[in-house]
């Protein structure tokens, strides 16, 4: 265990998802075998993240899937290998942890090891602000949020009645629930390239909605909710970072950019 963890863990543990396709050109034109391991500020992108974990103060444990390095396992507990697919990736983390078998209450954050730009405490403020009684919680972020935090930045928007957000690239769940809403997300996931069939798992009204911009945050959650089967919640956060991957050219110079602002001491 690193001496980088700061205070106690606060009833959570930690999967990041450092897989990928070894022929991703973006990772291969960084001599990269993966995209997390880009060097961002002349470390791997996955370290910042496992760092802003770590120093988060909410988190026990982490398991990774997908290649390391030395300096990352220092932050690691549980080295999973790449399953090749997201689902199967998250299933093997959270089994790695202890699956169903976590300590009592305990929860899981999931995260991407593409999101150098995180910091500890945006995590230790996520994770204090998500319900309780959610067995999948989904953060957004508003879409003025992101413009202003990294002018010009370039991501894709939901339009709801309540305003245009943006899907961050962690979410948080009940690892108890988790075999029973996985399958029916797979589901949802295998129909989304079936436009008609994706259609008929959301239903013709809430679609319409949607594409309209008449659907509010609590109209989507209930639908959400009921495809899954288990209680499902947006959590609006202020913090742009957790919605700003970088998977292009353009994102990494911006992660450079920000990065070097801040500096060293002030980058987790």
């Amino acid at each position: 265990m690193s001496s980088e963890q700061v205070g106690p863990a606060g009833g959570w543990s930690a999967v990041v998802l450092g897989g990928g396709d070894p022929g991703d050109p973006f990772a291969a034109a960084h001599e990269a075998a993966v995209k997390g391991l880009i060097p961002v500020a002349g470390e791997p992108m996955a370290l910042h993240v496992l760092r802003a974990l770590r120093g988060s103060g909410r988190v026990g444990r982490v398991a990774y899937v997908g290649p390391t390095t030395p300096a990352m396992d220092l932050l690691i507990d549980e080295r999973v290998t790449d399953h090749g697919t997201l689902l199967s990736n998250l299933e093997a983390g959270v089994d790695a942890l202890g699956g169903p078998g976590l300590a009592p209450g305990e929860r899981v954050i999931v995260a991407t090891a593409d999101i150098p730009l995180v910091t500890a405490a945006q995590l230790a403020e996520l994770l204090d602000a998500a319900p309780a009684d959610a067995a999948l919680i989904y953060p957004v972020v508003p879409r003025a949020v992101c413009e202003a935090t990294f002018p010009g930045v370039q991501r894709t928007y939901a339009r709801l009645r309540e305003g245009s957000f943006t899907g961050g690239n962690v979410f948080l769940l009940d690892p108890r629930l988790i075999g029973e809403f996985l399958p029916r997300l797979r589901e949802v996931l295998e129909a989304r390239k079936a436009p008609l069939r994706l259609a008929a798992r959301i239903g013709p009204g809430t679609l319409l909605r949607l594409l309209t911009r008449r659907l509010t945050v609590p109209e989507l959650e209930a639908k959400v909710s009921a495809i899954l089967g288990v209680p499902a919640r947006a959590l609006v956060t202020p913090h742009a970072a957790i919605g700003t991957d970088v998977d292009k050219e353009s994102d990494l110079a911006l992660a450079e950019r920000v990065l070097a602002q801040r500096g060293p001491a002030q980058r987790t």
